[in-house]
């Protein structure tokens, strides 16, 4: 059997398989025949997607509000982001509410959440999504209800996005360093006891840590031997070309392991010019490729929307908070997509 056959057996084992995006149990706006918006909505995600939809997630209630509004284009342009697997980013200091009702959804359709655990103390360098764990107690005691919110059931996890490239450059302090890789190697192992859920843990992207040999060590320490892999390009712009040749090499220097890659609103890849401002809502971005497990790499086991496409990077660029919802930049990226 070739590697790559493995890979996809692999996530058929887990439970990766076809299925149909559910809707809420709430109303939606009324359609002409009678049915709901949200059930008029039901799709199945682009052929080699194994993953759950979120009937409810912002782009979803953006279309509902749009179509009660009469703006049927724009409504119409927003479904190739509502129609497609993102990630959830459980936030607050309980995330299991988030998590147990995903699960739930996706074991129904019997497809994988993806989530991001993104709550690591001393969290972006006190930069646009600054914030985590109080602590390093208050971090074990998150991931634990994390990983026991999951239960059996299937998902995907990214663990930590920045949390390793940031020590590498040096922006986290270096006496978090140590903390921070035994948090990480910890979360992996403890997320891992759930015996369906799969483990990226996060290793920035090709323009942040150029000598990809860098991150090695660190993500040794950090506990990638335990994981199923690392995850590329989050919250990024780079190309998939681009980030897949990255990623083998780092591979390589990680004796083979294999990784995931955000190519959300990489469509039209980075924004030229400053490189301190080019992550942040850039202008004239795209969605890119589809989530899907069909990647034609061996080693690079899934493209994924990890970074919730619409969702501000940060009070730039005429931006909300990190996070929030900008219905704007949604569709400014869904209209300059291919279709």
């Amino acid at each position: 059997m070739s590697r790559l056959i493995r890979i996809f057996a692999a996530f058929a084992a887990l439970g990766l398989a076809a299925g149909c995006s559910s809707g809420s149990g709430d109303g939606g706006a009324s359609m002409a025949d009678g049915t709901t918006e949200k059930a008029a909505r039901r799709t199945t995600p682009a052929p080699g997607s194994p993953f759950w939809v979120d009937p409810a997630g912002p782009a979803a209630e953006q279309i509902r509000l749009w179509l009660r509004d009469g703006r049927t284009r724009d409504a119409e342009l927003l479904k190739r982001i509502a129609d497609q697997p993102a990630a959830l980013w459980p936030a607050g200091d309980d995330p299991v509410p988030a998590i147990t009702r995903a699960t739930q959804a996706a074991e129904q359709e019997g497809r994988t959440a993806v989530f991001v655990a993104y709550n690591i103390p001393h969290r972006d360098c006190g930069q646009h999504s600054a914030g985590g764990a109080y602590d390093a107690a208050t971090y074990r005691y998150w991931i634990d209800r994390f990983a026991g919110a999951i239960g059996d059931s299937r998902a995907l996890v990214v663990l930590e996005p920045d949390a390793v490239a940031h020590i590498v450059d040096g922006c986290t302090p270096r006496e978090y360093h140590a903390e921070r890789e035994q948090l990480l190697s910890e979360a992996v192992v403890r997320l891992k006891q759930q015996p369906g859920t799969k483990v990226y843990l996060d290793a920035g992207n090709p323009a942040w840590i150029r000598e990809h040999w860098k991150l090695a060590e660190p993500l040794r320490r950090a506990g990638i031997a335990h994981a199923d892999g690392f995850s590329l390009n989050v919250s990024n712009f780079q190309t998939d070309e681009a980030t897949k040749a990255y990623g083998l090499r780092l591979s390589e220097e990680l004796g083979g392991k294999h990784f995931v890659v955000d190519s959300s609103r990489n469509g039209n890849g980075p924004l030229n010019g400053a490189r301190g401002t080019a992550w942040c809502n850039p202008p004239g971005r795209a969605l890119g490729t589809p989530p899907t497990t069909e990647t034609g790499e061996p080693a690079l086991d899934a493209y994924l929307w990890i970074k919730r496409p619409g969702e501000s990077d940060g009070e730039c660029g005429g931006g909300p908070p990190a996070g929030t919802w900008w219905p704007d930049y949604a569709l400014a990226l869904a209209r300059d997509s291919e279709a």
